[in-house]
């Protein structure tokens, strides 16, 4: 369960971003007082202050004094640059108590995922793999396939072969391809198959972590994921090399 908090774009700086921190506090102790239920219901904080690193401390140095079961960090993932985001991530869980769980919110893309647990996150969300797939974009470990375009009208292969999700194991590419001219049910079938993606990606990485073997995961999770180790992208490359994750060249 959510507190309440006072929600600003992560592009807007000046004094909206420090009231909305402190609003942000102030309704964490209004909602705590407020739950009738704190033994069925886990009320998380949401950690304000925009990209600076000022008020972001000040958020997070108030709201880990209140004892709740878990934390969000909030504000981020609004159009900011992707150096400025891993940053604020990783201030955030600096901060963070390490036996409480971190929850990212509005993120989804892979990329960003795998980069983000790797920083310290545990949780996440975003409307991401259910959009895409409205727009016939269906996520596979090499990026995306826009079944939309023509070149998909005679590839009988599934989306993903090593997909086992209810849509790679009944229809292809081309069948979803004709689907998407006149039919509401492909973007059902991709949403299926995104969300099917999505779960099975988060259930490797934890796997991968409980194994002790997350580096050499994120390893191959990036070579699947580009062509060339040279069209990493660089706020990655960066993100993670500060919890020692250095990419292979390849």
């Amino acid at each position: 369960m959510m507190q309440l908090d006072d929600v600003v774009s992560s592009t807007v700086t000046g004094p909206r971003v420090e009231e909305a921190m402190h609003r942000s506090i102030r309704w964490l102790d209004r909602c705590m007082g407020a739950n009738r239920n704190p033994e069925k219901q886990n009320l998380f904080a949401i950690i304000q202050g925009g990209l600076s690193a000022d008020l972001r401390k000040t958020c997070l140095d108030e709201m880990t004094k209140r004892d709740v079961p878990g934390f969000a960090i909030g504000g981020l993932s609004g159009g900011e640059e992707k150096d400025d985001f891993w940053r604020m991530v990783t201030l955030s869980t600096d901060h963070l108590p390490r036996h409480k769980p971190r929850y990212l919110m509005g993120v989804g893309y892979a990329v960003d995922l795998v980069v983000c647990v790797a920083l310290g996150c545990d949780m996440f969300d975003c409307v991401f793999p259910t959009r895409t797939a409205r727009f016939g974009s269906a996520l596979v470990p090499w990026g995306s396939l826009m079944l939309k375009h023509k070149q998909y009208a005679k590839d009988f292969q599934p989306i993903d072969s090593s997909c086992t999700c209810p849509t790679c194991k009944r229809h292809s590419r081309a069948y979803l391809h004709a689907l998407f001219k006149n039919d509401t049910a492909a973007m059902h079938h991709v949403t299926v198959h995104n969300i099917s993606y999505q779960l099975t990606l988060m259930r490797s990485v934890r796997q991968s972590i409980i194994e002790g073997r997350f580096p050499d995961f994120v390893q191959t999770f990036m070579r699947t994921m580009f062509s060339s180790s040279d069209k990493y992208p660089g706020w990655a490359v960066d993100a993670l090399a500060s919890v020692g994750i250095t990419l292979d060249q390849h």
